[in-house]
């Protein structure tokens, strides 16, 4: 619904539904996980949904998106914590092969690179909130790669595609107000990052129920 007031410019009737899609998803998530299992992974996931559906509210205001980004990245944090916890070992440094996880996560790293290299010229007093924005969503990226073989493949591939989605969405934020507005910015941002959400949701929900 939200998308097509989108397409249709219908911008008095988005200002309502887009905080309806996070706040359902919040909604969902809380009754799928609380009789499976209300762990910190389901808190830490719950908290970043919550944190997510702030952001979106404060970033349809233009004077509060520092507020907006700070919102969302207290949800990435979350997410990392999530997504740390929702695996086998995830301390075991020993385990780890540096090169192959570099090369692994080296697409994730070209795109935040990029992406900074576009916007960076334009990011005036915004540069260093937008530089820590960009550390903590690749952290959350990655972590989500992290995962790979350490829980069940449904899990896995659902959170990982969820925050790779995520990672595009924020780059077309980005794209879209530091370096070149285009026409279709905001349908590909919102349909990335719904995309986004539900996935992570799936693929966690997919993790409490097969551990």
């Amino acid at each position: 619904m939200h998308l097509s007031f989108i397409l249709e410019g219908l911008d008095t009737y988005r200002f309502y539904s887009k905080p309806l899609i996070l706040l359902s998803l919040t909604i969902y998530f809380y009754q799928i996980s609380k009789p499976i299992s209300w762990t910190l992974l389901s808190k830490a996931t719950m908290g970043a949904l919550i944190f997510s559906w702030i952001g979106d509210i404060l970033l349809m205001w233009e004077n509060l998106f520092v507020y907006g980004l700070g919102a969302f990245l207290m949800a990435h944090i979350c997410y990392i914590i999530a997504f740390k916890i929702g695996q086998r070992n995830p301390g075991k440094i020993g385990d780890i092969n540096f090169v192959k996880t570099f090369l692994r996560n080296l697409p994730i790293y070209i795109l935040a690179a990029f992406t900074y290299y576009l916007i960076n010229p334009h990011l005036g007093p915004l540069k260093i909130p937008v530089i820590i924005y960009i550390i903590v969503i690749v952290s959350m990226a990655t972590t989500a790669t992290e995962r790979y073989g350490k829980c069940n493949p449904e899990s896995f591939w659902q959170v990982f595609i969820g925050a790779v989605f995520f990672l595009i969405s924020d780059s077309m934020i980005a794209i879209n107000k530091f370096y070149q507005p285009f026409e279709e910015a905001g349908i590909i941002i919102m349909g990335t990052y719904c995309i986004a959400q539900l996935l992570i949701v799936m693929g966690i929900r997919a993790h409490l129920i097969k551990p």
